[in-house]
Parts: C-alpha cells; sequence; structure tokens
C-alpha cells in the first residue's frame, strides 16, 4: 500500500481514520497484487490498470465505492453515478464487515468492467474476463 494512502488516512477525524484503516487492511489482504495509490482525491486499488475499488472521506460518511459493484447482485450495494458502479457508506467502523468486504473483493476481481479504456471507447463500458 502507498505512504500516500496511509497519509490520506491518517488525515482523517478519529472515527473515519478508523474506518479508513478498517477499509484499507481489508482491502489489502483481497487484492493484495493490486496497484493502490490516491487517485481522485481518495484512496483506489487497480488490476492491470483498472479501477476496481476506493474509498473517500465525506461529511457524513466514509463511502466505498465499487467500480463494477451494480453487478454484484449485492443488495447492500447502492448504484452509483451512471455507469456500473455501487457503494455502500460507513459512519462508524464498527459497521465494516470483514467478511463482508471480503466477498466484495472477491467478486470484484472477477466482475469487472473496463474502466481503463471507456474514454477510448468512447464513454462504452465492454466486459473483462468470462463472467
Amino acid at each position: 500500500m502507498s505512504n500516500a494512502i496511509d497519509d490520506y488516512n491518517n488525515a482523517q477525524t478519529p472515527e473515519a481514520k478508523k474506518i479508513c484503516r478498517a477499509l484499507a487492511a481489508g482491502i489489502q489482504r483481497g487484492l493484495s497484487k493490486a496497484e493502490s495509490k490516491v487517485w481522485h482525491g481518495g484512496p483506489v486499488w487497480f488490476l492491470d490498470e483498472n479501477p476496481i475499488v476506493g474509498y473517500w472521506v465525506r461529511k457524513d460518511s466514509v463511502r466505498l465505492l465499487f467500480w463494477s459493484g451494480q453487478s454484484f447482485d449485492d443488495p447492500e450495494l447502492e448504484p452509483e453515478g451512471k455507469f456500473k458502479a455501487a457503494e455502500v457508506r460507513y459512519q462508524s467502523a464498527s459497521e465494516v464487515k470483514a467478511t463482508r468486504l471480503a466477498a466484495w473483493l472477491r467478486k470484484a476481481k472477477k466482475i469487472q468492467w473496463d474502466y481503463k479504456n471507456i474514454v477510448k471507447r468512447r464513454g462504452l463500458l465492454e466486459k473483462i474476463g468470462e463472467w
């Protein structure tokens, strides 16, 4: 995990810091081969340059976003934006369930839309892999 992510997490309020650290640790376990960096203002993990998961601290919560999350078919994840992303919001570190996060990360490795080439394809997403 990059030092920039540690810096991001350490700059948060005490409760948000706990949430961020729990998310970062779980994501790092689940995506140990992923590249990670602060991107668009928050920590994001990539597989082959394709964004997979990230989180952002907002005024009311910490938002965990899966770029392909709408395809996970999970009612706990709320659609976000006009593409295939979905999110969950945390207000307390006790809400972060390691087993739930691990299950989403397993899906995230398998179920991916090609965001890396979305500009080249003029906003069209294509599935990556066989799922």
